[in-house]
């Protein structure tokens, strides 16, 4: 095997959902897979996670399908935007939609018609994040159009909110009735939301059975909006959402990132190290190379600021980051061919390799390319 692989821990992805729904109980709890689940490998994380889980959530209708293709049967939400010509695949694969607008809903029902047979459907109300979905203040004739959709079961009904990981949104001072930059808090979607479920009472009709908008920052810090559902993405996965967010739940990180020294030399003082000669030491150092670059997504823009730990001890990368290899700077110590490199992991956290990048631990996780395996751990094995 390469000697560059992700390690990734499942029992501690159980915990981390153990605690997660002890935390929520009575809600349920759909576990996020989308972007090879958070790039920790879904062909491995979701045939072990799947039994634990009461729901699983994705973007992309392939991703589901992939998911199926792996003889998973546990319900499976596809919560990106879906296009009508994709419909086919959610009966074939008995997949849940996501209907984000009333043309999606009409011809789900259509097709439904058509076919025969039913589809589950979870209506997607936008409180506030404007990105897919029916905002709150037309949301009654699309509920009214789906309790006419006969051949659907709308089993639920969900919002997504676009600051849940903030402790609270800034005082609008400006005056303006719409300020720019001015944040919706969860709460107030939170309240938005609350409004489209009152539609139902006010037609004496049943809300889906299945309300749900919690996501990682919700389930930390806005315990109203559990709900009957939540959906741990990073949180699930050992990360929190955000750095000064309440850490009410106890979880930890599932994946280290590991290598091993592929070369090790002398180099002398003014001789510049990788592209662009960025790095020069200032005495005779030694230099250890790791043989992972930005192709695994190892970013480049972490040049001359991440650090990794081998034989236990931090040490500075040094140098451009190149696509398939970086370089460190080890001083005097004795660092050998084959030595462990940790480049995540052992205390080097998501949020440092973020920082060193300048995004978000998001990106990091599920930037790690396929080229990397995964090697998936469970108990003694």
């Amino acid at each position: 095997m390469r000697p560059t692989y992700l390690e990734v821990d499942l029992d501690q992805l159980k915990t981390n959902l153990e605690n997660i729904r002890a935390h929520v109980a009575p809600a349920k709890v759909l576990v996020v897979l989308k972007a090879n689940a958070y790039g920790h490998g879904v062909d491995g994380v979701a045939p072990f996670i799947a039994p634990f889980a009461d729901y699983i959530g994705v973007a992309l209708v392939e991703e589901a399908i992939h998911i199926r293709s792996l003889g998973i049967a546990t319900p499976i939400l596809v919560m990106g935007g879906t296009l009508p010509e994709q419909l086919p695949d959610f009966f074939t694969y008995d997949l849940t939609l996501a209907a984000s607008s009333p043309d999606l809903l009409t011809a789900a029902e259509q097709l439904a018609v058509s076919t025969r047979k039913r589809l589950k459907v979870h209506l997607k109300i936008d409180t506030g994040m404007e990105r897919i979905g029916v905002r709150e203040y037309e949301a009654e004739p699309f509920i009214e159009k789906s309790l006419a959709c006969s051949h659907l079961d709308i089993e639920g009904i969900f919002t997504h909110f676009a600051n849940s990981e903030v402790a609270s949104s800034p005082e609008n001072t400006s005056g303006d009735e719409h300020p720019r930059n001015d944040m919706v808090s969860a709460a107030l979607q939170l309240e938005r939301f609350e409004e489209v479920l009152s539609i139902y009472e006010k037609r004496s009709e049943p809300h889906p059975r299945i309300r749900h908008t919690a996501n990682s920052g919700a389930i930390l810090s806005l315990p109203e909006s559990h709900y009957d559902m939540v959906r741990p993405g990073v949180l699930f996965y050992g990360v929190y959402p955000g750095r000064n967010i309440a850490k009410t739940i106890d979880v930890a990180p599932a994946l280290t990132w590991k290598s091993k020294v592929s070369y090790s030399k002398v180099t002398l003082p003014g001789r510049g190290v990788s592209y662009g000669s960025l790095w020069q030491a200032d005495g005779a150092v030694r230099i250890a190379t790791v043989p992972c670059g930005y192709a695994d997504g190892y970013f480049r823009r972490m040049t001359n600021q991440a650090r990794v730990i081998i034989n236990g001890k931090e040490y500075p990368q040094v140098g451009r980051i190149c696509m398939d290899q970086f370089m460190v700077n080890v001083g005097g110590d004795d660092v050998k061919v084959g030595d462990e490199v940790t480049l995540l992991g052992a205390g080097i956290t998501a949020e440092n390799l973020a920082d060193w990048t300048g995004t978000n631990e998001y990106e990091v996780m599920t930037n790690i390319s396929a080229r990397v395996p995964r090697v998936f751990v469970s108990g003694v094995q």
